[in-house]
């Protein structure tokens, strides 16, 4: 049996930019035609680090080389050229309890929403939404809003309805911070999170978000960032106080308040 052992460059064989898994180097051995072939790698593992075994054994086969996938299998784990796959961590919660709304400030609902100007720059918006009364409570429009943003907004909202019990938000960094935790502790208010992946679980504010877009933020071409503002403030005032909804036996939200028993709440 005859033995060979190469060092290669990888124009001069190109099996050596397969099989190898760092910078120190790798020996790999494979039978041909009786043969036993050592090479011999110094190659840098940028040259093809994301093949697998079976890619590995096509692109052998197709230079010549009669080899047994199984072979190619068994070195390919013993050079540990397989590179470690990072699985995502993924958020785990339990289905949050959707109460029996009787009254306003028993639940808020938030969420974000983006548009663009005719510049293309990007605007968030974060829609505050009452889902008893179906209120819009607030549209606040920039290009960036973080984490004290929001609540600096929900305590305006604070000083102008008085405190809900809950807000229920998704789990994005907005709403999931140590500043938002912190705050929710500090002003006695429950957040509750839905599922991942589960949007329909804030609903409220979802279904408010299909009817922003549609009747103001597809009708209108912004031109600034003041220009959204106006436009949002002005559609807000009529989505509260002039159209009606149709799960409210088609009377405005604002109509719906007064009418529940719950005029005391402030609206502005």
């Amino acid at each position: 049996m005859q033995t060979v052992t190469g060092d290669f460059n990888v124009d001069g064989a190109p099996d050596l930019a397969l099989f190898n898994s760092g910078s120190m180097g790798t020996n790999v051995f494979f039978k041909q035609g009786g043969v036993h072939v050592r090479l011999t790698s110094s190659v840098k593992a940028r040259q093809k680090p994301r093949y697998g075994y079976r890619r590995l054994h096509v692109l052998l086969r197709r230079r010549g080389h009669e080899v047994n996938v199984k072979r190619v299998y068994r070195l390919y784990l013993e050079e540990r050229l397989a590179v470690r796959r990072r699985r995502r961590k993924r958020l785990v919660r339990d289905r949050a309890q959707t109460p029996r709304l009787i009254r306003a400030n028993q639940e808020w609902a938030m969420d974000f929403i983006v548009d663009g100007l005719a510049t293309g720059r990007m605007v968030r918006i974060l829609s505050v939404v009452d889902t008893y009364t179906r209120e819009c409570l607030a549209l606040e429009a920039d290009t960036s809003l973080g984490s004290g943003r929001v609540t600096r907004v929900l305590e305006r909202l604070i000083d102008e309805r008085g405190r809900p019990e809950n807000v229920r938000s998704d789990n994005g960094p907005e709403f999931t911070s140590r500043r938002m935790l912190g705050w929710a502790e500090d002003w006695k208010v429950g957040l509750v999170h839905i599922q991942p992946g589960r949007p329909m679980q804030n609903g409220h504010v979802e279904s408010f978000h299909g009817r922003l877009r549609d009747e103001c933020l597809n009708a209108n071409w912004f031109r600034t960032l003041n220009d959204v503002r106006s436009t949002l403030a002005s559609w807000r005032r009529e989505y509260n106080c002039e159209r009606p909804h149709s799960s409210l036996d088609y009377r405005t939200p604002e109509e719906f308040r007064q009418t529940t028993g719950n005029a005391d709440v402030k609206s502005k």
